[in-house]
């Protein structure tokens, strides 16, 4: 195949896929805006696909997430379920709360990890309540004192909003919001 048929093609698959995040992430935002202005009726069911969440996290999490957060993915396990996934440097996350870490953390903490975080969502009657079902960092399961850590000295300073295991009021006339792994609806109430 000749270089120019080549660049021709890699040109298209590139534009090809920037259309398709771009065309995702105008169709959530279209979703976003109607559950925001409160006028469906009650029981409407807004579908949410994988390629629109991920859209949106890969094109708003720079925009609210410090430094140190990229490449984001969402993937819906199903029963309420869903595991996100981003490349974490933990150490420029710490520097930009402008506590640079120690020795010891620099050493364990250096470069980007693949971190993944599985959590269930259950609500209901405009109520939420999200917990964690599992940490992983480099595929290694976080927990106890070590996950305890990770929420107080990442999670907490940099999403202070943030609610784990505690209910939280649903905006928007949302009455509840269902994960399955084709979908997320959300309900409205």
């Amino acid at each position: 195949m000749s270089r120019t048929l080549t660049a021709c093609l890699l040109l298209f698959l590139v534009n090809a896929g920037t259309a398709s995040v771009n065309s995702d992430y105008a169709s959530i935002q279209r979703k976003f805006k109607q559950i925001k202005a409160e006028k469906l009726k009650p029981g409407t069911r807004i579908a949410l696909t994988p390629a629109e969440l991920n859209a949106y996290v890969q094109k708003e999490l720079p925009e609210v997430a410090p430094p140190g957060i990229r490449n984001p993915t969402v993937v819906l396990n199903g029963n309420n379920t869903a595991t996100g996934r981003a490349l974490i440097d933990f150490l420029q996350l710490r520097s930009a709360q402008g506590n640079p870490p120690g020795f010891l953390l620099r050493t364990l903490l250096a470069g980007e990890h693949e971190v993944a975080v599985t959590t269930t969502v259950k609500s209901a009657g405009g109520s939420a309540t999200v917990n964690l079902n599992r940490v992983e960092i480099e595929g290694v399961p976080i927990s106890g004192a070590a996950l305890d850590f990770l929420v107080r000295n990442y999670l907490v300073p940099n999403y202070p909003d943030a609610k784990i295991g505690k209910p939280f009021p649903l905006k928007w006339r949302i009455d509840r919001i269902e994960v399955t792994p084709q979908v997320a609806y959300v309900v409205t109430r």
